[in-house]
């Protein structure tokens, strides 16, 4: 079949699986994920993974990392690891981090392979935690407040060791990857100094005469409104860039980018419009493709063995879980509570399957174990609303005060697009 084909299918299938799994409470990445599969070599074998459908592929990551960075800021960063939320954060990303390291390196797995596992159990998907609890009306409680700060911290934590390891040499050992992450994160630190110092400047023009927001409406009166949105990726690019030429994967470019876009950067109008451009790209058009591609190339026949397979599922499942129990009995959650934090964060979902493909591209892992890690953000996806509904109604939903810690746009409460209540399905997470 030529391009124009396989996207149409993939496009129709992909859209009406996501939309049957909306309906059936679950999240659309699902529904699109399984379009792959059935339309791929597993099952119909009518479409099949081209450079072309790679090319497409790549620019849907940068726009999904994109999506996911401009959900959060600096801000989110520097409140997630302050008190109880970094501890949270810190055992919902270690506990399963171990426990990969141990799996790989018992079933004889490279050391950067191994560190690929252990990174993608490791990672809690901050959009599928928003929309699972917003679907519940749950923002405003302790558990958002902590699983969205652990979620920050775990992505970005994820991204930043991923970049150390692009900068590893493939099937090395433990003395050269040590060495070489050595060198990886002198020049991964220079880096992040750079967006920090950018944070500073972006704030300190802010300031006062709001330097920034008469620029960015200037720019829109000289050139257009939709100019903005051009305007906001070639900014994200040039971060990209950087971070290519540095050794490291243009998402980690990315991702620290878009975390620099603030909303007062922008009058409310012109940032609303920047998101709703920014959703129907990235939500409407590239994000299933990119999550159908996913499932193109997954492999049932295969998949390693069962064993296998059960012990990286099982894992991944009860030390994320055991994590967020564990973190949340320590900040003096209730037993419910803790246990429901715990299900939030064993939902995986964008960014994990992000990492996977990443992966796989770049030759860290090869096709059974993407396969793998594939299954396991879907299951771990599939099952976090249903765990969640087994203690929501032993949950209080007492409110809390806004902290730094939540989204820099979090859902406007009320009847507009995509604001859900308990009874509704719960939106797409990509």
């Amino acid at each position: 079949m030529n391009l124009f084909t396989d996207l149409l299918l993939l496009i129709v299938v992909a859209r009406i699986l996501g939309h049957l799994m909306t309906r059936l409470r679950q999240p659309a990445l699902i529904g699109e994920l399984i379009a792959g599969i059935i339309l791929g070599p597993s099952m119909l074998n009518h479409v099949h993974m081209t450079e072309q459908l790679a090319g497409i592929a790549g620019l849907a990551i940068f726009f999904i990392v994109l999506s996911a960075g401009m959900e959060m800021s600096f801000g989110d960063v520097i409140g997630a690891a302050r008190g109880y939320g970094l501890l949270i954060a810190a055992f919902s990303f270690l506990m399963p981090l171990v426990a990969g390291f141990i799996i790989g390196l018992a079933s004889g797995l490279p050391p950067t392979t191994t560190m690929v596992l252990a990174l993608c159990i490791s990672i809690t998907a901050l959009p599928v935690a928003v929309r699972i609890l917003e679907g519940f009306n749950m923002l405003n409680s302790r558990i958002a407040r902590y699983a969205i700060a652990s979620s920050v911290v775990n992505d970005l934590a994820a991204l930043l060791l991923l970049g150390l390891l692009f900068n590893v040499p493939r099937q090395a050992g433990f003395s050269a990857v040590i060495m070489a992450s050595l060198v990886s994160a002198g020049k991964l630190l220079g880096f992040i100094a750079i967006i920090i110092a950018m944070e500073y400047l972006l704030r300190a023009l802010s300031r006062g005469k709001k330097t920034t927001l008469r620029f960015s409406e200037k720019f829109a009166t000289w050139f257009g409104a939709e100019a903005l949105f051009g305007l906001v990726i070639l900014f994200v690019l040039s971060f990209a860039a950087i971070s290519e030429s540095l050794g490291f994967h243009s998402v980690i470019g990315a991702f620290l980018g878009a975390l620099l876009i603030s909303r007062e950067m922008f009058v409310a109008a012109r940032y609303k419009q920047l998101e709703q451009t920014l959703n129907s790209v990235s939500r409407g058009f590239l994000a299933p493709i990119f999550f159908a591609t996913l499932g193109l190339e997954f492999s049932i026949q295969g998949m390693p063995s069962p064993w296998f397979v059960g012990i990286v599922l099982a894992a991944s499942i009860i030390f994320k879980i055991l994590a967020g129990w564990v973190g949340g009995r320590m900040a003096g959650l209730g037993r419910p509570e803790a246990l429901g934090l715990g299900f939030i964060l064993n939902g995986r979902g964008v960014m994990e399957l992000v990492v996977a493909k990443i992966a796989l591209e770049s030759a860290f892992i090869d096709l059974p174990l993407f396969s793998t890690l594939l299954l396991v953000g879907m299951v771990t996806t599939l099952i976090t609303p249903i765990l969640f509904r087994l203690v929501i109604n032993r949950i209080p939903k007492q409110d809390s005060a806004n902290t730094a810690s939540q989204p820099k746009n979090p859902p406007q409460k009320g009847g507009g697009p995509g604001q859900n209540n308990p009874t509704q399905p719960v939106p797409s997470p990509a």
